[in-house]
């Protein structure tokens, strides 16, 4: 009969919950099953981060070498 799924509340900024509706829109799903695939996504990403602020140091490092590569490519 399928797997049980339990609700979870978020408070987000209203332009955010608005970008993410249109985006879930394009992807023709609900915001709901958007926001679960990402929270998944996102809870795997920190599980292996072992902390979110690991996590967060790693992608804000990663986005920095971005944009020195660009400069130097640029």
């Amino acid at each position: 009969m399928g797997e049980w799924k339990e609700s979870v509340t978020v408070r987000i900024r209203p332009a955010l919950r608005v970008e993410l509706v249109e985006f879930a829109t394009k992807e023709r799903r609900s915001l709901g099953n958007m926001g679960a695939a990402l929270l998944e996504w996102a809870f795997e990403q920190l599980k292996t981060a072992r902390s979110l602020e690991r996590l967060l140091k790693f992608q804000l490092a990663a986005k920095n070498e971005k944009a020195v590569s660009t400069k130097h490519n640029g």
